[in-house]
């Protein structure tokens, strides 16, 4: 049986911000924006990914604090091009550090408004063999 990591939870205090955030400057793919007099959830993907971020009001989105999320790690192919792009959608990132010459030795950080830091891997592997293949994303078959 396949136990598969598809959904983490994002505490942000502002959910509108959020989604402008992770949307228009991470470039995360907006999946669903629900909302009703009950609550307001919001469900976005990284390009290429098969786990999401959900961010939202219902109680079990509430039990972490807004920022409190630490070092959820996202893998590239070339950490410097992912790293200039975001840069120049106004995020504030880390100077490249490399720990190893070894592909999965360099990375960068990043954190959302609310505080909550993200880890972002080089594995250069990925240009070549990514984990969902081009062929097969899409979350409703789109």
């Amino acid at each position: 049986m396949d136990w598969t990591l598809e959904v983490i939870v994002v505490p942000v205090s502002d959910i509108d911000r959020a989604v402008a955030f992770y949307r228009d400057q991470l470039g995360f793919q907006l999946d669903h924006d629900t909302q009703n007099e009950h609550m307001h959830v919001v469900q976005l993907t990284p390009p290429g990914s098969g786990c999401s971020i959900v961010i939202g009001d219902l109680p079990a989105q509430n039990e972490m604090a807004p920022g409190s999320l630490r070092g959820v790690q996202l893998v590239v192919s070339d950490a410097s091009a992912a790293r200039d792009e975001l840069l120049s959608r106004g995020v504030e990132a880390s100077e490249l550090m490399v720990f190893s010459p070894d592909d999965g030795g360099t990375f960068f950080g990043f954190a959302d408004p609310d505080g909550n830091t993200w880890a972002v891997q080089e594995l250069k592997v990925r240009a070549e063999k990514p984990l969902i293949p081009l062929e097969s994303r899409g979350r409703f078959g789109a």
